[in-house]
């Protein structure tokens, strides 16, 4: 008989150390595909959106059924995104129109902002805009118009087909875990995946139509000008976190300067909207997210950082998502998990192995446990082998 081996035990040390260069690999893997990564997110981030909202209609509009969910969604989630793309485009032409109009105005708030400085002689708006020759980056544009262009394009490309197979998942989730245990485990943590991203993404759109619709009473009271305009950026700015409040409070009051003569209509935006998105950040965000999120303030920041220097303006509306999904799958692993306790809020990133969804992939929705007692079966005597 051969000696049984000894089980090689990993030094904690060098599992951490291995830990780290894998997660510097990741990041460059990451970084250097992104062109091919980035659509593919965003598509499967749309497929989660689309397959909530079809699971919203189907509970709360008992006309719709599981079939005609799916559909209906898709449509809505096109005519939706449709309908604002063509009115912020609609609108930034007659808004870059207006800022012609507003270059005395622009120049008299130069000249201010020189003196403050300590400038005697401030340049205009022509000079600043002959400085920058916009002429010599129209190329940039180009290709940042192309490239977007083409990411809309995959996008589009990979949602389509991500729903056309989702059904097919279930089936490679049975063939792919064998044990019933493993299934339940892989089911639990894609179920806690989904309604995390879910619980953000109603929390920040519901958040961002307060805020927006709260700023839009603000802009139109103190008489600001594309208030509509200004309400629809603020609630898209909203998904990007941090940065997107900046956006929200900063942007129309400079444009109220610009617009007005005096400086006590932009003091009174900026005031209202520093309010408005101290409340629905500090009272309201917190009481409708819970402990859904469980994710460390710090580490928003920093997400928000990694995943703009890897995948650009994408990555930053992705960030709060995909942290989510790395802290989800960093708790399923032992040599991990510390990681996942350092990303979340209060150390508790969530015991998986301990919930199981309600039913697998495999089985329809799961029966109450009977108490059932298998019936004894006599021991049947071993016969010696030859």
């Amino acid at each position: 008989m051969s000696a049984p081996r000894a089980q090689v035990v990993a030094d904690p040390v060098s599992r951490n150390a291995l830990v780290i260069l894998a997660t510097i690999a990741a990041g460059v893997v990451l970084y250097l595909l992104a062109d091919i990564l980035t659509p593919l997110a965003l598509a499967i981030f749309l497929a989660l959106m689309i397959d909530g909202f079809a699971r919203v209609l189907e509970n709360r509009l008992p006309v719709v059924s599981r079939r005609v969910a799916m559909p209906l969604a898709i449509v809505l989630s096109v005519v939706i995104f449709g309908g604002a793309a063509f009115f912020i485009a609609d609108n930034a032409a007659s808004f870059a129109a207006q800022l012609v109009a507003y270059q005395p105005k622009l120049n008299g708030l130069i000249a201010r902002i020189a003196g403050m400085v300590g400038v005697d002689v401030p340049p205009t708006i022509t000079e600043l805009i002959r400085q920058a020759d916009p002429a010599s980056h129209l190329g940039q544009v180009a290709r940042g118009l192309q490239s977007f262009v083409s990411t809309a394009a995959f996008v589009l490309v990979y949602l389509g087909f991500i729903l056309a197979s989702r059904r097919g998942w279930e089936r490679k989730a049975v063939s792919l875990f064998g044990l019933r245990e493993e299934r339940q485990e892989a089911v639990a943590a894609f179920l806690r995946i989904r309604n995390g991203v879910e619980q953000y993404l109603w929390v920040q759109t519901v958040t961002g139509l307060m805020i927006a619709f709260a700023s839009w009473v603000a802009m139109v009271a103190v008489g600001l000008d594309n208030a509509l305009f200004w309400a629809i950026l603020i609630f898209i700015a909203s998904y990007i976190p941090v940065v997107g409040g900046i956006i929200a409070v900063a942007l129309p009051p400079i444009f109220a300067l610009v617009q007005f003569d005096g400086i006590m209509q932009a003091l009174v935006l900026a005031g209202v909207l520093q309010a408005i998105g101290m409340f629905v950040g500090n009272v309201v965000q917190p009481r409708m997210q819970g402990r859904s999120l469980n994710m460390d303030p710090i580490v928003l920041l920093l997400a928000l950082a990694f995943w703009s220097i890897v995948w650009g303006l994408p990555g930053a509306f992705l960030s709060t998502p995909l942290t989510t999904v790395m802290m989800v799958i960093l708790v399923q692993f032992k040599g991990t998990r510390w990681i996942a306790v350092l990303l979340s809020a209060d150390g508790e990133p969530g015991e998986l192995r301990e919930g199981h969804p309600h039913a697998t992939p495999d089985e329809g929705p799961s029966k109450p446990k009977t108490s059932r007692t298998k019936p004894k079966t006599k021991a049947r005597a071993k016969t010696p082998e030859n």
